[in-house]
């Protein structure tokens, strides 16, 4: 805020030029979120119509190739601009000078930079809709990637950019709390929100560059014909497995650990109680982000890996339930005898812990080589995937949004209606994505655009979920707009 009565980062200074061209951490952070909720609205445009097709067996809107455009760009657009870059970008640029008593980030210009890197990759993933869109799956699978005549490779170079602003933001953040400090602020003293943070960005940091070095090498192969992962070529197509999953799986830390530092900060607040056993939840974040970098093989026991590693990377897999269940005992411990206070922040706290925890129970499955192996590549995988990255992660980033929305606006919101946007958005994602563990069972494969007639009743609950799901985001973002216009002070 500015020492002048009135003035504050908002009105500080006016017109486009001094948003464009700020090193204020709040400003940057403003940015961010509109970015990122302009590119959740496309996100969810695209899931929806993927929805609409898969409500009955057959052709409803669009044939397979289209669908499987849907399919690439929902999930692209999900991961790399909306939930990696989410409550980092938003809410860690916001708050984490703030909670460390320090004016701004240790590195302004690179704050802003990390912006620009995300909406000029962004630009150029979308210039491939010109050329004939991209129908890999965000995961960018060779040797298809490399042999397919669309815009796939503008996709690729997207994504390439876009790693940038993961790396600079992760190491402005690591710089941040090492070097700026408050006098008398240890480490055993900075907020739980801020050590996911500081372990999130360790992963950024680490783990980004090895995707981009795959990114590149897959841009090699299509334009010069280098023979890396193409077999015609004399290349090894597990070997892309390997590089992608060695970033990709750490990339769910990324995305979860910054949400369990919101859920603790909103745990604590509207049950009135200091965190139970602060240490170990410390901790906890420096051990997901430590396991995080061993268990990319789980994603590849029906890819002819040995038997050996299979079982390694399985119990390693499991690890990952130690410090994460750590978390969960230690917000009930918390909310235990605690003056509870149900408003709208606290609901999606509540709703991340039920649905998160699901979301890890059923990874146990796919940690397990023996029933990973029938439910791999099915729809299980795609509920327990959402079960954790959009029950956790949005849940998480809904919930830090009403919180902090005061703090960051100045002015108040309609409550009844964040509580309405909390109840279509649980009960929707339940209905969606809970059948989709028993079509998974069934035997659904994902990524289909069509399906046998046994799946059809599913389906049909899923996608009247996914609607409701809409509606709920749809109510909240009223709410913020409202709140914004017309909230009280």
């Amino acid at each position: 805020m500015s020492s002048t009565p009135g003035k504050n980062y908002l009105n500080e200074a006016s017109g486009i030029m001094s948003w464009l061209t700020t090193k204020d951490h709040k400003r940057i952070a403003i940015m961010y979120m509109i970015t990122v909720m302009a590119f959740f609205a496309i996100g969810g445009v695209f899931a929806m119509l993927i929805r609409t097709e898969l409500y009955s067996a057959g052709k409803d809107i669009v044939d397979a190739a289209v669908y499987n455009q849907f399919m690439t760009f929902h999930g692209a657009i999900m991961v790399f601009m909306v939930i990696i870059p989410g409550i980092p970008a938003i809410f860690g640029n916001f708050f984490l000078p703030l909670q460390l008593g320090a004016k701004d980030v240790a590195f302004p210009i690179v704050n802003l930079l990390s912006w620009y890197c995300l909406v000029i990759g962004a630009g150029i993933a979308f210039v491939s809709l010109i050329f004939n869109g991209a129908d890999t799956g965000w995961t960018f699978y060779t040797p298809y990637s490399i042999g397919t005549d669309n815009g796939t490779l503008w996709l690729v170079m997207g994504a390439f950019v876009m790693g940038f602003s993961s790396i600079l933001t992760g190491l402005n953040f690591v710089v941040t709390v090492h070097k700026l400090r408050a006098p008398g602020m240890t480490f055993f003293r900075m907020p739980l929100f801020v050590w996911s943070l500081y372990a999130t960005a360790i992963i950024q940091i680490i783990a980004t560059p090895i995707l981009a070095i795959t990114l590149v090498l897959l841009a090699a192969e299509r334009l010069m014909g280098i023979g890396i992962f193409d077999p015609k070529l004399g290349g090894d197509p597990v070997l892309f497995q390997h590089f992608f999953w060695f970033y990709s799986h750490p990339a769910v830390y990324i995305m979860i650990l910054p949400a369990m530092g919101v859920i603790s900060e909103l745990i604590t607040t509207f049950s009135k109680k200091t965190i139970f056993g602060y240490t170990a939840i410390a901790y906890s974040s420096i051990g997901i982000a430590g396991v995080s970098f061993l268990v990319w093989g789980h994603h590849m026991f029906t890819s002819s890996q040995s038997e050996v590693a299979a079982i390694i990377f399985s119990v390693l897999t499991m690890l990952v339930g130690v410090p994460t269940a750590i978390k969960l005992f230690n917000w009930l411990a918390t909310l235990y005898k605690g003056s509870i206070q149900m408003q709208s922040p606290m609901l999606y706290a509540m709703g991340f812990m039920f649905i998160f925890t699901i979301g890890g129970v059923t990874g146990i499955f796919l940690s397990t080589i023996a029933t990973d192996i029938h439910f791999h590549d099915t729809y299980f995988v795609v509920a327990h995937f959402h079960y954790v990255m959009v029950g956790g992660t949005l849940m998480a980033i809904m919930g830090g949004a009403f919180y902090w929305f005061p703090k960051i606006t100045g002015k108040m919101f309609d409550e009844p209606m964040a509580r309405m946007s909390w109840v279509l958005i649980f009960i929707g994602f339940n209905v969606t994505f809970f059948p989709q563990f028993i079509l998974g069972a069934m035997g659904m494969p994902r990524r289909y655009a069509d399906y046998l007639p046994p799946f059809e009743s599913l389906n049909q609950i899923s996608t009247i979920g996914s609607y409701t799901i809409g509606i709920g985001f749809i109510i909240a973002l009223i709410t913020f707009v409202q709140g914004v216009r017309k909230g009280a002070p």
